[in-house]
């Protein structure tokens, strides 16, 4: 790169630079694209310091909810203004084709953040209750208050996006954060930070710390003073930041790891539905965790279906991110490259029949970055391990299926629960389908729509809570019952239960 950048980290509006450093490199040629100063356990310490600091003097949270929405608007208006630049930036550091960055990644970043500053306006903060009339005269009131100094554990795959899922609630309903994001991918975010700056959020209310997950990211799972954290990533991570927040209690929001199941119906419209399950298995390289990656297909339409498939996935082009035209890019590292390439050997050593793709591209430009050609493979068994784990990378597998009784039990065999979905042009018949599927979200005749309105989290091994939708800030808040007496009368109290008459 002609132009390396560097940056420092956020803590209490300083930005505080290390010796110690990340060096982000682009997947795509390996090339350095950054510098980014490396936090460690001390640099969490102060940044935790600074939020329960904030949250305490009420700088943040002593605001109107309105004047909250102003600032968070604000910083979503200046967001889209470098729509473009932060696009380029995100498909600098993670390999995203850019087209897909600008609309999806940076684009419902700026929605989102929208969303929030919207529902800081909206939420219920206060409600009443009915009257209490037994014993005495009582209303009551219901506050939803912030919890406190969060904490967010942001990956690498949308790491703008899903750090507004967690900066804009909690900043909505009044809380202060301390943000970790991905050591592959802290580019944007600190942007963000930048801008949210300009745009009048108080000091250390903010802070973004980059480290290593085992350092920064365990620091906040287990601080004393963090009440909350948000963390999305793999279902075995997650386990353990469970096991790290429970010292205090701390509340969790968790979307972890997905095997999403994509069904076929007999009655699908084929073309939409090849174009659309590629659509939901290989953006951003497959690297989602609500990809649809097993494609459980009617045996009627299976042959048909797979040829289609494979027609279309081969008109993909592949390239560099930074052209408009490149549909698919490389996957984020070297390690996730020989990940995925030992899960295709598997695939193959246990009898399902590579279809299509397999290996890295051939040509000069795939010499250099982390390739792996977009793979089908069909003849897949549900018990078979590609159809099992967890691939995060561009791996089909086809799953024949005799029935739609016997699609909706493969779909639902498995520890995950995060996604699934149905191509039907029927959709009475695919709302059925839907109603005994076991996943947070189910698209029909579509895939990836995440809207902010709407929940966003998984069943069973999948996560804890939901992200979006008009309930996100009860996961920031919490809930308080005041009791306000009305009668002023001492005969009215249940105080005889204890107490007996007065002496004379």
């Amino acid at each position: 790169m002609d132009t390396i950048r560097r940056y420092a980290m956020l803590i209490d509006g300083d930005w505080v630079d290390t010796e110690d450093r990340f060096e982000i490199r682009s997947p795509a040629t390996e090339e350095l694209v950054a510098s980014v100063a490396k936090g460690g356990r001390e640099h969490a310490d102060r940044a935790v310091l600074a939020a329960k600091a904030a949250h305490a003097d009420g700088r943040w949270r002593q605001m109107q909810p309105a004047e909250r929405a102003a600032v968070l608007g604000a910083i979503a208006d200046r967001l889209g203004e470098r729509a473009g630049d932060l696009a380029v930036l995100e498909a600098l550091e993670n390999g995203a084709p850019v087209r897909q960055a600008g609309a999806f990644q940076i684009g419902f970043s700026i929605a989102h953040l929208r969303y929030f500053a919207g529902q800081a306006r909206s939420y219920a903060f206060e409600r009443t209750g009915p009257l209490l009339r037994t014993p005495t005269l009582a209303s009551g009131i219901v506050r939803r208050e912030p919890v406190g100094v969060c904490a967010a554990i942001v990956p690498w795959n949308f790491p703008l996006l899903l750090a507004m899922w967690k900066i804009g609630p909690a900043l909505a309903a009044g809380n202060t954060i301390v943000v970790k994001p991905d050591e592959h991918t802290p580019l944007t975010l600190l942007e963000f930070a930048k801008i949210a700056q300009e745009c009048g959020l108080p000091p250390g209310v903010l802070n973004v710390v980059p480290g290593e997950g085992p350092v920064v990211g365990a620091r906040l799972a287990s601080h004393p003073d963090v009440r909350k954290i948000a963390f999305t990533g793999s279902t075995a991570v997650g386990r353990e930041i469970m096991r790290m927040a429970a010292g205090n209690v701390k509340r969790l929001t968790l979307e972890l790891g997905g095997k999403g199941p994509n069904i076929v119906l007999d009655d699908a419209d084929l073309d939409l539905a090849a174009d659309g399950t590629l659509f939901g298995c290989l953006m951003n390289q497959g690297q989602a965790c609500e990809s649809g990656t097993r494609i459980i297909v009617a045996a009627a339409v299976h042959d048909k279906f797979v040829e289609r498939l494979i027609e279309r996935i081969k008109t993909l082009s592949i390239g560099d991110p930074l052209d408009p035209a490149t549909d698919f890019g490389p996957v984020i590292s070297a390690e996730a490259r020989a990940r995925i390439l030992r899960y295709i050997e598997v695939g193959q050593a246990e009898g399902a029949t590579l279809a299509y793709g397999g290996g890295r591209p051939d040509g000069p430009r795939f010499e250099r970055g982390f390739w792996v050609e977009p793979t089908i493979f069909t003849d897949v068994r549900n018990d078979m391990t590609i159809a099992r784990e967890e691939i995060f990378g561009p791996i089909l597998a086809v799953i024949r299926a005799e029935s739609t009784d016997q699609a909706i039990r493969i779909a639902n065999d498995t520890e995950y629960g995060l996604s699934a979905g149905i191509w039907s042009t029927d959709n009475q018949r695919a709302l059925e389908v839907a109603a005994q599927l076991e996943a947070g979200t189910v698209w029909i005749n579509d895939w990836h729509m995440v809207n902010a309105a709407y929940p966003f989290g998984g069943y069973k091994q999948s996560g804890l809570g939901r992200e979006l939708g008009p309930h996100a800030l009860d996961e920031y808040t919490e809930e308080k019952f005041v009791h306000v007496d009305l009668s002023g009368r001492l005969d009215r109290r249940a105080y005889p239960l204890l107490l007996s008459a007065p002496p004379a």
